[in-house]
């Protein structure tokens, strides 16, 4: 992303720098072609941005343009799977194809199924994080100066802190599976509660001044992952590892890297998106 852009002096943030690492990464790991990535890109966008008309048309159903996305993404991993059962290489879906549990094996639809929430959950979320994340530096440059100047020793906090703030995920919903009591509130076996993990990560109980953006928060108990068990996010270290790495080269070569503009914001309930954000820089970068 940075090669792609260093000459230019501004860009796209989110489309250009944000987007391409977790995109190429998941699309990697599956063996995907590079040719396909833009095709996963638009169908992810779809499916996440299903209240934002940029995706889903005035008129049109939500619920099917989101079927139509998620049919395409399948239909790719179908036709990767026809080819790798032939031809099986390194990649992923050669691994899935062959793996065994209790000695039964995954059928095609769900290795597809499979392929589509890793490809939305690992491409969008974690392009949210950078692209929230830069902006946050961009508003707090004291943050920034700090990161910069002993980068490796505060990356780990600082990467917490950025999905604290960012909160890619604004809800989820679960099903009570026993009658119990939280915070005071009775609920009822069967009933449904949503999750904001947007206001639990900033909750006045959990952290010390929730709204101040600081790279070295310590503790920094964080849902941004979803809570701990068994909901807690797959792809959380390798979204973690995506994060610094997007911000050790962006502090290394472009570290006079400004937003210029403000940010395009997703209309999404569901999703603490931003569409694309401008900024500016030294082309060629500057030390």
């Amino acid at each position: 992303g940075i090669d792609a852009v260093i000459d230019r002096g501004e860009c796209d943030f989110v489309g250009m720098i944000a987007a391409p690492l977790p995109l190429g990464i998941i699309c990697d790991m599956m063996g995907i072609p590079e040719s396909q990535t833009q095709f996963v890109y638009d169908q992810t966008n779809i499916i996440l941005g299903l209240g934002d008309p940029e995706y889903v048309t005035p008129g049109t159903s939500p619920l099917i343009a989101a079927l139509n996305a998620g049919r395409g993404l399948a239909k790719l991993m179908n036709e990767l799977a026809l080819e790798r059962r032939k031809n099986p290489t390194d990649d992923l879906t050669s691994q899935l194809l062959s793996a065994e549990v209790d000695g039964e094996s995954l059928s095609d639809q769900e290795i597809a199924s499979f392929f589509v929430l890793l490809v939305v959950a690992g491409n969008e979320t974690t392009r949210n994080a950078i692209s929230h994340g830069m902006k946050a530096l961009s508003d707090h440059p004291d943050q920034r100066r700090k990161w910069a100047g002993d980068f490796a020793a505060i990356a780990p906090s600082a990467v917490e802190e950025i999905v604290r703030w960012a909160s890619p995920v604004i809800h989820f919903r679960r099903t009570v599976t026993a009658d119990t009591e939280l915070g005071g509130q009775k609920l009822r076996a069967g009933e449904k509660i949503v999750l904001w993990y947007n206001s639990a990560n900033r909750d006045e109980a959990a952290f010390e001044e929730p709204y101040r953006f600081d790279v070295t928060r310590a503790p920094n108990e964080h849902v941004g992952f979803g809570g701990p068990g068994a909901h807690h996010c797959l792809g959380a270290n390798l979204a973690r590892r995506e994060i610094t790495v997007v911000f050790r080269e962006l502090l290394r070569r472009l570290p006079d890297l400004e937003i210029s503009g403000a940010p395009e914001m997703l209309r999404s309930n569901f999703i603490h998106g931003i569409k694309r954000m401008p900024c500016r820089f030294t082309p060629g970068g500057s030390c």
